[in-house]
C-alpha cells in the first residue's frame, strides 16, 4: 500500500493504492489509524483476484457470505470510516464486475487485490460514531445529537 496527502485544507483527500496480494479492508483500516481518522468516506476501482461479499441476513442478524472465487473489476467500492469507542471502523460496499459483463454487489468482507485497487479517501471535518443497535445487532453511526 502506498499513499499521498493530495490536498490539505479544512479536510484533507489522500490518493491510496493498493497493490497485488493486499487486502482492501485490512490495509484501509490500517491506513485509518495510522492517519487518526474519525470520520471519512472513500471511493475505488480496481479488481480483485478473489472477495466475499456479504448480504446482511435480518433474521440471522447476521452476514451471509458470497465468496467470489474468480478475478473481477471492482467497479464501484464505496464506504465510510467512523469510530466505535475510540477505534475506526470502516464500512464498505462493492459491486464487482464478471468477466462476462455480469455483476455482484454487497457488503465487502475481503478483497484481494489483482493487480491494483485506486482509492480516494477524503476526511470529514466532524467525528462520527458507531454504537451497537440492538434490533439489528450492527454497529450503526448515531449522529452527536443521538449520542447517549
Amino acid at each position: 500500500m502506498h499513499y499521498q496527502l493530495i490536498h490539505q485544507g479544512e479536510t484533507k483527500t489522500w490518493a491510496v493504492v493498493l497493490e497485488t496480494g493486499d487486502e482492501a479492508g485490512a490495509c484501509l483500516l490500517a491506513f485509518a489509524r495510522e492517519q487518526h481518522l474519525s470520520a471519512a468516506h472513500l471511493t475505488a476501482i480496481g479488481a480483485f483476484q478473489r472477495a466475499v461479499l456479504g448480504y446482511f441476513d435480518w433474521q440471522r442478524k447476521d452476514y451471509r457470505r458470497i465468496a467470489v472465487d474468480e478475478q473481477v473489476e471492482v467497479v464501484s467500492l464505496i464506504g465510510d470510516v467512523a469510530l466505535k469507542g475510540d477505534e475506526p471502523k470502516l464500512h464498505m460496499h462493492a459491486v464487482l464486475g464478471r468477466s462476462d459483463g455480469q455483476a455482484l454487489g454487497g457488503h465487502l468482507l475481503e478483497g484481494h487485490v489483482r493487480p491494483t485497487l485506486e482509492v480516494i479517501v477524503t476526511e470529514s471535518p466532524a467525528h462520527l460514531h458507531r454504537l451497537h443497535d440492538p434490533q439489528s445487532g450492527l454497529a450503526l453511526i448515531h449522529l452527536d445529537k443521538e449520542l447517549p
